[in-house]
């Protein structure tokens, strides 16, 4: 069937996990598709030779040449609006979409109803808020699947065989950046703290990308009460008559929020007479694991499935359900009335001082690469808590002068190795700085790649180390 990309010329911008699936789209619906990408190693090659195949054409090494004859770019979502290919996309007047704008434009393409979207972002806690999302409509009887930024292709989703009632999104800035047209039946931004400003070049700039969900909401925009920068931009937001501000509070809530009572999740939102009432949703043991940043994401995501009309008790059922990915606050073991926690997905300060808000007495496992982050406001913040710390990785000394300035009570140990080996004896220093009751807490604030391929090698070491200890 012929579509408006049927002889178009589209360049698609960028291999891997978005551009794959993007060239095969665009070309199978009639598109000439040209892929650039600035790599040209093994596993371009073998993705370009893929697409060749098809019929598409494939430019390697060379990312920044607009190819002529282009009258549209779909971009991966992590190139940067500075680069030279999309200054020349400017100057030519090509627009340049991002693959969650192509998925949106997509829907219901062949006839079938467009499923709603249920999208979500925030610096941190976007996957686990998005897993729960899914887990709750699932629980409603809801045909769904978790997407986006999450690892699974909203392209796949919105082109594929299986037609789903509503989906719940992950979305970064990065993506939100080039996703003008999206309109979500509702959103939330679940936190708003510095992070990838080389690529946005500030924070004023990051926080207006992540802004870009709640532009045309229908239904709900759900911010976080304790983060006021989240009401500021629903405030900022261009929605839909009748669409709604509610609010979401580790705290008794108002009317028009959801917050926690006595144990419980209640919902001041959704229920008749909000003024007076509330509905219990579930208990706070219901959420796995059920640490206050936890607890958060829960309220968000039951605000999201709420607004769409799910009852309170596949709330309640969605979360007993779910089981959180692995390298999130996630318990390992307990040796001699110690526990031993990974939290290396807390990759930045901000995950990191929730994560150590969780605990009461830590041994604090911390380091890596500091991607220009900084760690006195994180430190004085938790230094009550500290047991003592043990340090790795290439930018540890900069955690070290934090503790020094901040919490010079607590024993440091500074491990001189940035090998992963470096993981076994900092477990060591940890247990022997441990008391029973303490918590040793893997939350490095930083990334892992000075050490480990990535954040999962590094809590899978952690997770052995701890139970080389234990046998």
């Amino acid at each position: 069937m012929p579509s408006e990309f049927t002889g178009k010329h589209v360049t698609v911008a960028g291999l891997g996990v978005s551009g794959v699936p993007a060239a095969k789209v665009l070309h199978g619906l009639g598109a000439h598709v040209t892929v650039v990408n600035d790599g040209d190693d093994e596993r371009a090659r073998t993705q370009a030779a893929e697409l060749e195949a098809l019929g598409v054409t494939v430019r390697l090494g060379d990312g920044d040449t607009l190819p002529e004859g282009t009258e549209l770019i779909v971009t991966a979502p992590g190139w940067k609006p500075t680069k030279p290919l999309f200054t020349a996309a400017g100057q030519a007047g090509v627009p340049v979409w991002g693959d969650v704008e192509l998925a949106w434009r997509l829907r219901g393409l062949d006839g079938r109803k467009a499923a709603p979207w249920l999208a979500v972002t925030g610096t941190n806690g976007k996957t686990t808020t998005v897993q729960m999302l899914a887990s709750i409509l699932k629980a409603a009887g809801l045909r769904t699947a978790a997407v986006g930024n999450i690892g699974v292709s909203l392209l796949d989703a919105v082109t594929g065989d299986t037609e789903y009632d509503v989906l719940a999104v992950e979305l970064s800035s990065y993506q939100l950046h080039w996703a003008p047209s999206l309109r979500a039946h509702s959103a939330a931004v679940l936190n708003l703290a510095p992070d990838h400003l080389d690529w946005h070049g500030s924070m004023e700039a990051y926080a207006a990308d992540k802004g870009r969900i709640y532009e045309g909401n229908r239904v709900a925009c759900v911010y976080n009460v304790a983060d006021k920068a989240t009401e500021d931009l629903v405030r900022a937001a261009d929605v839909e008559e009748g669409c709604r501000a509610i609010g979401f509070t580790l705290g008794t809530p108002g009317p028009s929020q959801l917050g926690v009572v006595e144990g419980l999740l209640v919902d001041r939102a959704f229920v008749e007479d909000r003024q007076k009432n509330a509905q219990e949703l579930a208990e706070v043991s219901d959420v796995n694991p059920p640490a206050p940043h936890n607890i958060a994401n829960a309220l968000a995501a039951a605000g999201l499935a709420r607004a769409f009309g799910v009852s309170a008790a596949a709330v309640r059922d969605g979360l007993r359900a779910f089981t959180p990915d692995a390298h999130r606050i996630a318990h390992v073991a307990d040796v001699d009335g110690v526990a031993y926690v990974d939290d290396s997905k807390a990759t930045n300060t901000h995950a990191t001082e929730a994560s150590l808000a969780a605990y009461e007495s830590i041994v604090w496992i911390a380091g890596g690469l500091a991607k220009g982050a900084t760690f006195d406001e994180l430190v004085a913040g938790a230094a009550k808590r500290l047991r003592g710390a043990v340090l790795i990785g290439a930018d540890r000394a900069l955690i070290r002068e934090a503790l020094a300035r901040h919490a010079p009570e607590v024993p440091v140990v500074d491990l001189d190795r940035t090998d992963t080996g470096a993981m076994l004896q900092a477990v060591q220093e940890a247990r022997r700085l441990a008391r029973p009751g303490d918590t040793v807490l893997l939350a490095p604030a930083c990334a892992s790649m000075d050490m480990f391929t990535n954040y999962n090698q590094r809590g899978d070491a952690f997770a052995q180390a701890v139970r080389e200890l234990g046998a």
